[in-house]
């Protein structure tokens, strides 16, 4: 296959010659499990370098979000608010505990959650006597969302919240750190994320006892007596990320900034490629160069012309895709309820409908990136 019909992906893993440093140290010293040095400096380094005090290294993302749920005392039946523009993974572990998802819409300035009809949701629940458990609030592609609403109005209703920034490691909103907004955190590191483990996650918060209590839910929950046998109290999981992959992601985390700025180089020089074409509108940036843009995602001015980029991409070998398919158009989810931004907008449908995502990972061509600019022009011309 020639370099110029090489198939193009959407995020592909970004590995750098120091990648096996710490994974050669571990196979040398044997410390293959999910315990050993480079899990505990990795929870460290990631707590340290989006300033929190403590991480708890696992498996996925989902992990997180599922022992993270368990952390603010997610129980059967109980309602819990979930941002519906996200991958499945974000509303799965709602159902894992037997709870309920009440989806709330995006808004336009960020994508993510839209704080009013975040204040709606709540104020239709209080009105009907139901209690939320937890706000699952997704930072989605690469930027926070509004949190200094989304915290103001859940703290009026004593609603938890979980800041859901598996996509947007590295991002701001100029304050802090996406990730370590409300009451727990949780970042992915799967394969196609800006640094990776292969397969992990990461839960972080403030509270010392939570992220101990989850160290010890990841680990099968094993209490030790005095004679060496495992004692089990509660229901516990095997979510633990493995040293050797732990060992990975330390060396991902050192290139972080410089992965950001990859990414946001990218961002930009499809703006520039593309400034003439018309009918294209960028996801925006409402805090102010501090998305990553994990992913440059883009709207159209129709769902058929979309349709025909991603169309016209693939049969260039190029890799683009829809924006995520909101939950509360799931079948999965269907009946769940489902609050839109305003009486008359659907935010995230609308995203869905025209929304693409293009080609992104830090480690794409300047020659890759032309093909893929002139293919689009093309297209829209």
């Amino acid at each position: 296959m020639t370099e110029r019909n090489k198939r193009i992906l959407l995020s592909p893993p970004h590995l750098s010659e120091d990648d096996g440093e710490y994974i050669e140290e571990a196979l040398a010293t044997n410390w293959i499990a999910p315990v050993g040095p480079n899990i505990d400096a990795f929870e460290r380094e990631i707590a340290e370098k989006v300033g929190v005090e403590h991480a708890c290294a696992l498996n996925s993302g989902t992990a997180a979000i599922h022992l993270g749920l368990m952390l603010l005392d997610v129980k059967p039946g109980d309602i819990v608010l979930c941002s519906s523009l996200t991958f499945v993974a974000s509303a799965n572990p709602i159902r894992y505990l037997g709870a309920e998802p009440y989806f709330i819409d995006s808004e336009p300035e960020t994508w993510c959650m839209s704080p009013s009809a975040l204040e709606n949701a709540l104020e239709a629940l209080s009105r009907e006597g139901r209690s939320v458990a937890a706000c699952v609030v997704v930072s989605l592609y690469g930027q926070c969302a509004k949190f200094e609403a989304i915290e103001r109005t859940c703290g009026k209703y004593g609603v938890k919240i979980m800041d859901e920034a598996a996509e947007s490691l590295g991002a701001s909103d100029g304050t802090k750190m996406a990730g370590t907004f409300g009451d727990l955190g949780v970042y992915s590191f799967n394969g196609n994320k800006i640094i990776t483990t292969s397969g992990g996650g990461a839960l972080i918060s403030n509270d010392e006892t939570k992220i101990r209590k989850a160290k010890s839910l990841a680990s099968q929950s094993r209490e030790h007596s005095s004679i060496g046998a495992y004692e089990h109290h509660v229901t516990g999981f095997n979510y633990g990320l493995s040293n050797l992959l732990a060992g990975l992601g330390r060396s991902q985390l050192r290139n972080l900034d410089r992965r950001i700025r990859e990414r946001r180089r990218i961002f930009n020089r499809y703006r520039s490629g593309l400034e003439k074409t018309q009918g294209i509108e960028w996801m925006p940036d409402h805090f102010g160069d501090s998305s990553t843009r994990w992913l440059t995602t883009a709207l159209l001015q129709s769902e058929a012309a979309r349709d025909r980029v991603i169309h016209e991409l693939d049969k260039n070998d190029i890799e683009a895709r829809p924006v995520w398919k909101p939950m509360h158009l799931q079948k999965l989810f269907a009946g769940s309820r489902y609050q839109p931004h305003s009486e008359s907008r659907d935010v995230s449908q609308d995203l869905f409908r025209r929304g693409i995502c293009l080609p992104s990972g830090s480690s794409l061509s300047p020659r890759d990136q032309d093909r893929i600019i002139e293919v689009i022009a093309a297209t829209l011309s």
